[in-house]
């Protein structure tokens, strides 16, 4: 399958407008513990952010502000490819609608951390991550319905060629938001959001959706748990 099957025409002829009031990410909790430790709430740690801004890489042009766990992921260059951003270009903010297929995610990419780094191979890894809720509005495309899903192959393929095309031509479309089926979560709808004008706070902010988690991981199971209600796991195989 390749995108020889499907039009440039797609483009404008399936837009819609993408609006999802609820969309969960993840981020290892050393992405905000660094400055939660120098503060006594997130109100401080908001302006300690803004304090740090001048050392960090520059944001986007955008219509107005955002919260800066909306906006970190647009201002650095990745290392590493993701399904649909080559390395080393500016990031996308990637989320899902359930929380469990963001937590999938993640434990997705500790097991390729692991099964990447041979010291690592016999070790058990465990690390604390931190999932909030975005809103998410902007004109999209939607993977998971017509005429998209005819090339399903190779939106869930682990070869990123295909996505990596669509990505750059939907971004020269003035596509804001790509709605795609998670890989790792089988069925479950995740969003990458290309502009950060796409994304904002939930009702009632961001901060009252942080969840603390524990992820354990080996080259062969993860679990992530989560640190508010013990009881309240998911757990993958390799």
């Amino acid at each position: 399958m390749t995108l020889s099957r499907w039009k440039s025409q797609w483009l404008e002829s399936s837009r819609v407008r993408v609006t999802e009031p609820q969309v969960w990410r993840g981020v290892e909790s050393q992405h905000v513990s660094s400055t939660t430790l120098l503060v006594d709430g997130y109100d401080e740690q908001d302006a300690l952010e803004r304090l740090l801004e001048g050392s960090k890489p520059p944001l986007p042009a955008m219509r107005q502000r955002k919260h800066y766990l909306l906006t970190t992921p647009f201002r650095y260059l990745p290392a590493q490819a993701s399904r649909f951003r080559k390395a080393a270009r500016h990031g996308l903010w990637y989320g899902a609608k359930a929380l469990e297929a963001a937590c999938a995610e993640v434990a997705y990419w500790r097991m390729r951390f692991i099964l990447d780094s041979v010291g690592l191979a016999d070790k058990k890894i465990i690390t604390r991550h931190t999932f909030f809720a975005a809103a998410v509005d902007g004109i999209g495309i939607d993977l998971m319905e017509p005429p998209w899903d005819r090339c399903r192959p190779a939106w869930i393929s682990n070869d990123y060629i295909e996505t990596h095309r669509l990505a750059e031509a939907a971004e020269g479309a003035g596509i804001e938001v790509i709605r795609y089926e998670s890989v790792r979560a089988p069925g479950c709808a995740c969003l990458a959001v290309l502009t950060p004008d796409a994304l904002a706070e939930p009702r009632g902010g961001l901060d009252a959706t942080r969840q603390p988690w524990v992820c354990t991981a080996t080259r062969d199971h993860v679990m992530m748990m989560s640190e508010q209600d013990r009881a309240r796991r998911f757990e993958w195989g390799r």
